[in-house]
């Protein structure tokens, strides 16, 4: 689906939802800190293995038929993934970074979850769903989500919460077709934030993020 498709099919459905409002419409455009891309490219968890190990993590994906890439696909398989995600999410107000020999894709606060609540937003909804179809289409691959919070509040409190936003996404992309058995989760909490100290409601917004990380499953 291109992107002039898509935003054809969401005015033509708010033009018939007119007086009951439209639960289609996309994000509006976020005004994201200057450095939230760059920062905290560096994450040791970013470079590490996948979510619970890759042996186990590969016996379920194979117990699911899903077959691996040869290790000479790999990178092309993940370019065509970076090029569709970066198409079909463009103006969302998220981040497609290439880390290592996967995908990040980061999401700020604005897009994800109200404060203190692990229930997903209708405006991530859209976010996600667009997520969701590309890592359907791109089977070959283990999906891992983190959560993280601000440095607010207590770290007990946060790696809970955390945790729960994480499972949150896992679950909503594995009801919209992603396979779960790709798919595994992690808060973090506050021990990863993007700044430190934080020194502006910007900045603990820029914290409290998603990311999902896409790393290609080679045999």
């Amino acid at each position: 689906m291109s992107v002039c498709r898509s935003v054809k099919a969401i005015a033509l459905g708010c033009s018939i939802a007119l007086f009951a409002g439209c639960s289609t419409a996309p994000p509006p455009p976020l005004v994201r800190p200057a450095a939230f891309t760059p920062l905290g490219l560096n994450a040791p968890y970013l470079y590490g293995d996948v979510i619970g190990g890759h042996r186990v993590r590969a016996a379920k994906m194979r117990a699911a038929k899903i077959r691996p890439l040869t290790a000479a696909a790999a990178p092309a398989y993940i370019a065509e993934l970076d090029r569709e995600l970066r198409v079909q999410t463009a103006g969302i107000g998220l981040d497609i970074l290439r880390v290592g020999n996967g995908i990040v894709i980061r999401i700020p606060a604005a897009l994800t979850f109200d404060s203190g609540s692990a229930g997903v937003k209708p405006e991530f909804d859209a976010t996600l769903l667009e997520i969701a179809r590309e890592l359907k289409t791109h089977s070959q691959s283990f999906v891992d989500v983190y959560a993280h919070t601000d440095l607010s509040g207590s770290p007990g409190p946060n790696q809970a919460l955390s945790d729960r936003r994480a499972a949150a996404v896992a679950t909503y992309l594995a009801g919209h077709g992603v396979s779960r058995a790709r798919i595994a989760s992690k808060g973090l909490g506050e021990t990863s934030p993007l700044y430190s100290p934080e020194t502006s409601e910007t900045e603990k917004a820029a914290n409290r993020r998603v990311e999902i990380r896409v790393l290609p499953f080679t045999g």
